[in-house]
């Protein structure tokens, strides 16, 4: 038998992480046969995480959607029939005419979000549902606060690129578990340590991040790392550490926040806020006031708090009192913003919206379906997202996706919590199977792929099944008869001015391409006063200060903490990995669990005003007392009860920008 010839053909990892990875997938025939890291990337330089060492086995995993499908039996019990696409787009678009009649465009709603980040078929429906007249989900279910709390301060102005941190000689990394979300930050902060750079973590419990690389680990109360923030500037101030010409030059507000916030927040008064010590306070102000160019890496989850966009605008405050930005090295990154290197109004057409329609939060998507506004939701459309594993509230979300009068289409690869309550079911092709660009939230490179292989079975892209929607509710724009390649062609054609100055023929080669990053980026403020805005005077709150979380009723905060083999939803498809994840638990600290008399490995239920949730208990001093930590997101089917970490989050918004609060709960706990 003649051998297949392998070829290798470069690509994206397409999920939600900052890192987007470059690929090598070695294909043969119309098989991806193993999955590696691209050497060639300049950020990414070869490495992949465990999730996606084996993305082959995702590929073509046996769990795959291959055909439409039509609900035969009750919603959510996965009963289905094979159909064909001809029948799925008339049954579509026959319910989606007849909705129109009744109750006009805004009684459809699209719900998707991160699980692409390729630029074309993540935004690949904004053009049809334009069209339609649809509502418009606000989709702010992960850092909005955290974008919402830089802006604040620092307007549009470039954070610091991630390999900065390898000039850095103190680098603090605050409520980001690094070696599970964002990996290849490591490696500037091990070139940093060679040189002797101190590394410490701040976290709400002990992770294998502060465990891999922390000189010192300092674990905060949940909510409070906003206060911690201001404790840190009262010792600053205090012990003579504040760079006084450089706020002068360079930033506004700094003598109100001093005279008017700092005096309230003496070390004593912060230690009880947070749990950390005067003394442990005391010397990570002065390790980072001391400093030649220290370093702030955050994550994502200390700002899914009530509090959250008002904790991100105090720990961007924190670089601009020792002037960081201005030493190699030194600054912040939370998430970089390059979006505007694209012309993303290529894809998403708001022209085609004829007037402005309602929005609907995606963190609220639960009231949305069971609510019943003017008009009511009567039909969601679903594509790369799984909103009964994922959002706020799964008893709210799962009570209006067992509504008999919903019409609901998913879009997925695998048959998943939501997809089980569909009444029409589309197959969805991987990243390998279309093609598609992207842009990271972690560095600042650019990449354009091809499809590496066809289709599985009938599966189609993003693009392709709006496209044939749009054909068949009769839009006769040509935009919808363009193919993939059309589009990006047009996206690459037309950049910003900033994409315009990188190299196109690369980009359209499909090489991993870094935006050019002007000299001393990190001192061009880009805000209205053309400085760092301390004080804020377009703010609610002009001058930042700390308020508490929201909390609620019950005696643990629940922390829900990333997972080192999958994310969100995604991955569960893979058993290796859920084998590696374990079964769903919850970590308790001894002395908690010696109270309440539970053991190690016992089944437990955690409980709060919105459901109950059975967990595996492990007892863990990597968990301190009053806190509870609960690890990714499991599907349904591998629950030990009825529902997963979800049914207990709310639907709450944080302070600014309609963020979620998926950390900002407490719950009970008790045996089974």
């Amino acid at each position: 038998m003649k051998c297949m010839t392998t070829t290798v053909k470069r690509s994206v990892c397409p999920f939600d992480c900052p890192d987007a990875c470059g690929l090598l997938l070695e294909v043969a025939g119309d098989q991806v046969t193993g999955v590696r890291g691209d050497p060639a990337h300049p950020y990414t330089r070869g490495v992949l995480c465990p999730k996606m060492a084996h993305y082959e086995r995702t590929i073509h995993s046996p769990l795959r959607l291959s055909t439409p499908l039509l609900r035969t039996g009750p919603k959510g019990s996965g009963d289905f029939r094979a159909i064909s696409w001809t029948a799925a787009v008339e049954i579509i678009t026959q319910r989606w005419r007849e909705i129109l009649a009744r109750y006009g465009g805004e009684a459809i709603l699209p719900a998707s979000y991160a699980g692409t980040m390729g630029l074309l078929q993540r935004n690949a429906g904004d053009a049809m549902f334009h069209k339609l007249g649809a509502s418009r989900l606000e989709r702010t279910l992960c850092s909005a606060a955290k974008g919402n709390g830089w802006e604040a301060v620092m307007g549009k102005t470039l954070q610091a690129h991630p390999d900065e941190a390898a000039l850095s000689d103190l680098i603090l990394i605050w409520g980001a578990h690094t070696v599970a979300t964002n990996i290849h930050f490591l490696h500037p902060v091990r070139e940093a340590k060679k040189h002797g750079a101190k590394v410490w973590v701040i976290e709400t419990h002990e992770t294998a991040t502060a465990q891999a690389v922390a000189d010192q680990v300092l674990l905060v109360r949940p909510g409070t790392d906003g206060a911690l923030a201001l404790g840190l500037m009262h010792v600053l101030v205090r012990d003579g550490l504040v760079d006084r010409q450089f706020l002068q030059a360079h930033a506004q507000g700094f003598d109100q926040l001093e005279n008017t916030v700092l005096p309230r927040y003496t070390p004593a008064k912060v230690a009880a806020i947070t749990g950390v010590s005067v003394e442990a306070l005391t010397e990570l102000a002065h390790a980072y006031g001391k400093a030649r160019a220290p370093f702030i890496r955050q994550g994502s989850g200390l700002y899914r708090y009530g509090n959250g966009a008002m904790t991100a605008r105090l720990i961007t405050c924190l670089p601009a009192l020792l002037g960081a930005m201005d030493r190699p090295g030194g600054g912040a990154l939370g998430d970089l913003s390059t979006g505007s290197a694209f012309d993303m109004t290529i894809i998403s057409r708001p022209d085609f919206l004829a007037a402005p329609t309602r929005w609907v939060n995606i963190n609220q998507l639960g009231d949305a379906l069971t609510a019943l506004g003017d008009p009511p939701v009567m039909s969601l459309y679903v594509y790369q997202s799984n909103p009964a594993a994922v959002y706020p509230d799964q008893n709210c979300i799962l009570q209006g996706l067992a509504r008999e009068d919903l019409f609901t289409v998913v879009h997925e690869r695998f048959m998943t919590d939501t997809a089980k309550y569909a009444d029409i079911v589309l197959p969805a092709t991987s990243s390998a199977e279309h093609a598609d660009a992207y842009r990271s939230y972690g560095h600042y490179g650019v990449q354009r792929v091809k499809a590496c292989i066809p289709p599985i079975g009938e599966a189609k892209s993003n693009w392709d099944t709006f496209c044939l929607l749009a054909r068949g509710m009769g839009f006769d724009e040509p935009f919808f008869r363009l193919t993939e390649e059309q589009v990006l062609d047009e996206l690459i054609a037309k950049p910003g001015p900033w994409l315009a100055g990188a190299d196109s023929a690369k980009i359209n080669a499909g090489e991993p391409v870094s935006l050019p990053l002007p000299a001393n980026y990190k001192m061009l403020f880009r805000t209205p006063s053309g400085k760092i805005e301390i004080v804020n005077p377009a703010e609610p709150t002009p001058v930042p200060d700390w308020f508490p979380p929201y909390g609620g009723k019950g005696a643990y905060y629940l922390v829900t903490a990333p997972s080192l083999y999958t994310l969100n939803s995604s991955f569960n498809e893979q058993p290796e990995l859920v084998a590696k994840k374990g079964p769903m638990s919850v970590r308790m600290n001894p002395a908690d669990a010696n109270a309440s008399k539970l053991s190690d490995l016992q089944r437990v239920i955690v409980s709060n005003e919105r459901g109950e949730v059975t967990f595996f208990l492990k007892i863990t001093d990597t968990v301190p007392p009053g806190v509870l930590v609960a690890d990714g997101v499991s599907w349904l089917q591998d629950a030990p009860g009825l529902r997963t970490i979800n049914a207990l989050t709310s639907q709450r918004l944080t302070d600014r920008a309609h963020g979620s609060t998926f950390y900002d709960i407490k719950v009970d706990i008790r045996a089974e």
